[in-house]
């Protein structure tokens, strides 16, 4: 039988390889996002690939979406294999200027959908006593960032959240573990760090961003590519005994 995927935040960046690689190893991948131009590259990329793959457009953080998010791929497949919860909001604002606004938006899709995302797709897959979920945590959990608070504090949640549900559908067969990447020249990895750098009034872009590269142990940034196949090694290949683990692929930068 085909395995199938819901990957969240396809439409671009780290979720689109994911979700590219994945179908390369033809698994049937639904892909989940709120940009749409961009989703819709996406799937024909996937196309490409052969296979049964599916769009959803979509904001994760409606009322009642997630369930309606792994409804879409039950309907269409009958069953759901894999998660993950790739989908991502961070910002930068100054510690003590922070806002309410920052904070909800932040909160909302990196943790509430994730965690509703997450419960969701795990009552689908207890019921085959088998699948697969990997989360998109961050170095940035373990770091103290002030001017990036919301986004690390949401981080942070996604490691408890991911111990938790591992420990919660363990019994059932069911694998949660997640991923902690590099620095990735992707779209909202470049906004961040262009903010950053107006905030700590840094006009040199180019100099600041060598000096936060010098930062990670083995000397470059990630790519994209080699992030996700981190991600779909979990998901295809590891073995059945690791659950509730959080996986380093971020050159030595997170080195707990």
């Amino acid at each position: 039988m085909t395995k199938t995927a819901l990957v969240t935040g396809g439409a671009t960046g780290l979720g689109r390889e994911i979700a590219i690689q994945l179908a390369r190893r033809e698994v049937a991948v639904a892909v989940a996002d709120i940009s749409t131009d961009h989703l819709q590259e996406t799937l024909e990329q996937l196309n490409a690939t052969g296979g049964a793959h599916v769009a959803i457009p979509t904001d994760l953080t409606g009322e009642g979406v997630p369930d309606r998010v792994i409804e879409q791929c039950c309907a269409a497949w009958g069953h759901l294999d894999l998660l993950v919860n790739n989908a991502a909001y961070g910002g930068i604002e100054p510690f003590f200027a922070a806002t309410a606004e920052m904070w909800h938006r932040t909160l909302a899709i990196n943790v509430t959908a994730l965690a509703l995302l997450t419960a969701a797709a795990g009552r689908e897959m207890r019921k085959r006593r088998s699948g697969r979920i990997v989360n998109l945590t961050s170095p940035a959990a373990r770091m103290a960032l002030p001017h990036y608070a919301a986004y690390a504090a949401s981080k942070a949640a996604v490691d408890s959240i991911t111990r938790a549900s591992a420990v919660a559908l363990g019994p059932d067969g069911v694998l949660v573990n997640s991923v902690s990447p590099g620095m990735m020249n992707t779209q909202m990895q470049r906004a961040t760090e262009a903010r950053l750098a107006e905030v700590e009034n840094r006009p040199d872009l180019e100099r600041f961003l060598e000096e936060r590269t010098r930062r990670v142990p083995l000397g470059r940034r990630a790519e994209i590519a080699e992030v996700a196949s981190v991600v779909v090694w979990l998901l295809l290949d590891a073995p059945d005994y690791i659950t509730a683990a959080r996986l380093n692929a971020s050159g030595g930068l997170d080195k707990d």
